[in-house]
């Protein structure tokens, strides 16, 4: 009955007495709207009455002329609500002890959606401090740990060795107060004693009779064993094998590369390098080097600026085929492949072609170092347009190495032998390396490819050209 009065004495009256009305009319019922509960929707805590008389009244607001609902609505709000206590609600967010925290699996990167929980690195029980790794993921790129959210004692882990998990997936459960207790893990629970057995009835003695005491007759001789076929193999036994499982890595890395060879027409080229000038400068200036940039000076960064100016010289080699499109690279990002203990990486050095020698030799050991730990990360290895594999570090004399998709071609560097060698008609011995150049040959001529290997020989063997730029 309220409301209509107030709906009636504002339509026929003007703003201002409508105004005056519902005022009136509000404040009677103040004392009603306190008596109804109230709701905190935010954390700046807009109190909304409920009911049904709130919900009747808001609805004959709105339906009130503008020019009422804008004056008036504010101060009837505040002295409706006057007196009233309002009831904030929160959701927990963790357990009701607060005490538990629970270590998930991180983001592992835009292209990966899994990985296999390779080891745990903490047992059930232990204490880690926060942002400690207690496990590790591995993916098909690169090995990822899972750190401890805060300080604690490791009460249980959720997930085993070996299974496949997501990001968000819940793996272990750290208490932060609990003292460092035995926990077992799902998988390591103790059995249960069995119960002890009961002992036997004594045998009773049996009376032999005279057929047992009677000898046997003699069994006739076992066939000879059969003749096996001169055809048969002799197949070592079953325990002597080992079977285990491919590792994540390892399975990419043999997908990859089974595609680059069902999908790129392979072709290698072969020259030869006399390495007797690059080795020179790196005899003489060595000591110096390091004393400056704190890099030793290796051999690695003169093939790569040998390789940035091949790339110039020849940029079809820098590009690739994409559909029906060939796609020129205007810059040079050369990818190096490292051989770890879990298998083949491949990191970028970017702008290779804006680098000196001091800092590429900076970035191949810092990339070089994170590989072997297995810290890479994923952008470090993601693009590339060439790649450089020094397959010399193991001692391998000649290969064929096979291209890095989506890349078009691939320069393998081999050890180092003194050979002999005919310099100004005579035979001298000369420090030697043969040099290979895989490359597609759907996008690359045998001309283009024979003219980049030539033009890292040339600057390998005459470093001077890349001051001169000849």
């Amino acid at each position: 009955m309220m409301l209509r009065a107030v709906i009636r004495r504002a339509s026929t009256r003007g703003g201002s007495s409508a105004s005056s009305g519902l005022g009136k009319s509000l404040q009677s019922s103040r004392v009603a709207a306190s008596s109804q509960s109230f709701h905190s929707l935010s954390a700046t805590q807009t109190l909304v009455p409920r009911g049904s008389h709130a919900r009747s009244c808001f609805h004959h607001l709105l339906n009130l002329p503008h020019t009422f609902i804008f004056i008036n609505l504010r101060r009837t709000l505040l002295t409706s609500f006057q007196g009233t206590t309002p009831q904030r609600w929160a959701r927990p967010f963790s357990s009701d002890s607060g005490d538990v925290v629970e270590a998930v699996v991180p983001h592992m990167g835009e292209s990966i959606t899994d990985g296999t929980l390779a080891n745990f690195l903490k047992k059930p029980g232990d204490r880690v401090e926060a942002d400690e790794a207690i496990a590790q993921i591995e993916t098909d790129k690169v090995t990822i740990d899972i750190a401890s959210p805060a300080s604690g004692v490791i009460q249980e882990f959720l997930v085993k060795e070996g299974d496949t998990v997501e990001p968000g997936n819940k793996v272990a459960i750290i208490s932060k107060s609990a003292d460092a207790v035995s926990h077992v893990a799902p998988s390591e629970k103790i059995p249960e004693k069995a119960a002890p057995k009961p002992s036997p009835p004594a045998e009773e003695p049996k009376v032999e009779s005279t057929k047992a005491a009677e000898k046997p007759k003699a069994s006739p001789p076992p066939p000879p064993p059969s003749k096996q076929s001169a055809k048969e193999p002799q197949l070592p036994p079953k325990d002597r094998e080992r079977r285990v499982p491919m590792t994540r890595l390892r399975k990419r890395v043999a997908t990859r590369l089974k595609d680059s060879q069902n999908t790129f027409a392979l072709l290698t080229t072969f020259n030869e390098v006399d390495m007797t000038n690059l080795m020179k400068l790196r005899s003489q200036y060595k000591d110096a080097f390091f004393e400056k940039h704190g890099v030793k000076l290796g051999l690695m960064s003169g093939f790569i600026k040998a390789a940035v100016s091949a790339l110039q010289a020849q940029p079809v080699v820098n590009a690739v085929i994409d559909g029906d499109d060939i796609i020129y690279r205007d810059y040079v990002d050369i990818s190096i492949a490292v051989g770890t203990s879990k298998g083949l990486v491949v990191p970028v050095i970017r702008g290779a072609d804006q680098m000196n020698f001091a800092d590429i030799e900076k970035t191949i050991n810092s990339l070089a170092k994170k590989a072997n730990e297995g810290t890479i990360s994923i952008d470090e290895m993601a693009g590339g347009s060439f790649t450089v594999s020094n397959g010399g570090v193991y001692g391998s004399l000649i290969s064929t190495p096979i291209i890095n998709p989506p890349q078009s071609a691939i320069l393998g560097m081999h050890s180092i032998v003194q050979r002999p060698m005919v310099v100004g008609g005579s035979v001298v011995p000369r420090p030697m390396m043969y040099v290979a150049l895989t490359y597609d040959h759907r996008l690359i001529d045998g001309r283009e490819a024979v003219y980049f290997l030539r033009r890292i020989k040339d600057v390998v063997e005459d470093p001077q050209r890349l001051l001169l730029d000849i």
